[in-house]
């Protein structure tokens, strides 16, 4: 089910669509007003903040998705690490259970 969610972003309201809960709508223009705010100035016009918000958003968003992609293969190397490490165990267990029978 869609939700119309009324929210504000640089001093404009805005109502948004979304099968999102209406929380997350909010905190999603939330982050969008706060990082168009970080980067306005009297200079800016509202055009070139909200470009340079995406901006920083999309550099947020590809920082995450690399660091995202690093604990993956962190994850991985580390399950194929343990499974090596069971391998070992279960030789070393193989060759006690040779030597305890060999006495």
């Amino acid at each position: 089910m869609k939700n119309k969610v009324t929210v504000t972003i640089a001093d404009q309201e805005y109502t948004m669509v979304a099968v999102e809960d209406e929380n997350y709508v909010k905190k999603c223009a939330e982050h969008v007003d706060a990082q168009i705010r970080e980067v306005s100035s009297v200079r800016l016009s509202q055009a070139d903040a909200a470009v340079l918000a995406a901006m920083n958003i999309a550099d947020q968003y590809f920082r995450e998705q690399e660091a995202a992609n690093d604990l993956r293969t962190q994850y991985k190397a580390s399950l194929e690490e343990a499974s090596q490490l069971k391998l070992e165990l279960s030789e070393a267990k193989r060759e006690i259970f040779k030597l305890q029978s060999h006495k």
